[in-house]
């Protein structure tokens, strides 16, 4: 069932609302897939009728762009809160970057098979592109920046291409349930970081200079 469930009275606010059904729609997603889940499953998951849906969102189009954009959101400010947790220096910020996506709050089977659901889709809907196109813009450009810092302006484009690569189809195998637990993902990137720069990055976490 949907995560969010309280307010679940006819008072609930808008916000409330509109959470409950988004949650269902990620609920949804990771079950049935994109093309089975419908507005009822949704209303069904949120406990509530079809028609506060309608209401909330006119279509499924609407519901789906909104779930989407609220996973997109997360995941933005989850990864920014992160890096600006951590250290000044860049191997600080890369490594609190790379820990992020392995956070047990967002790497959880249903939200990657959610968002694999709308990866599945992306190239055919360009609303779906334009909605996460900036934000893995921005993601990239960070880990290319504190790259450059480590290893210089010319290494840093085809070392950010692979780590992203190598964070993007570990999610992939988590969702699909290969065996594959979120820890041993998290140490896979960790071991990306140790061999490419032994003398920033230990096991453990960034050595002390």
């Amino acid at each position: 069932m949907a995560e969010v469930r309280e307010g679940a009275g006819r008072k609930a606010s808008k916000e409330t609302r509109r959470r409950q059904l988004i949650e269902a729609t990620i609920d949804s997603l990771a079950r049935r897939g994109y093309a089975e889940t419908t507005l009822a499953h949704v209303a069904e998951g949120a406990g509530l009728s079809a028609g506060i849906v309608n209401f909330h969102f006119e279509s499924k189009e609407k519901l789906f762009v909104a779930t989407l954009t609220h996973l997109a959101d997360e995941y933005t400010a989850h990864w920014q809160a992160a890096r600006d947790r951590a250290g000044e220096t860049a191997a600080e910020r890369l490594w609190a970057i790379v820990q992020a996506d392995f956070d047990p709050r967002l790497a959880t089977r249903r939200k990657l098979a959610a968002w694999c659901a709308f990866w599945g889709e992306a190239k055919s809907r360009p609303t779906y592109q334009a909605l996460c196109g900036a934000r893995d813009d921005a993601y990239q450009r960070e880990i290319e920046g504190l790259l450059a810092r480590i290893a210089g302006e010319a290494q840093a484009a085809v070392l950010a291409e692979g780590l992203c690569a190598l964070l993007e189809g570990l999610w992939f195998r988590l969702m699909m349930n290969t065996g594959l637990t979120r820890d041993a993902a998290r140490q896979a990137a960790v071991g990306w970081l140790v061999a490419a720069f032994p003398d920033l990055f230990a096991a453990t976490g960034p050595r002390r200079r």
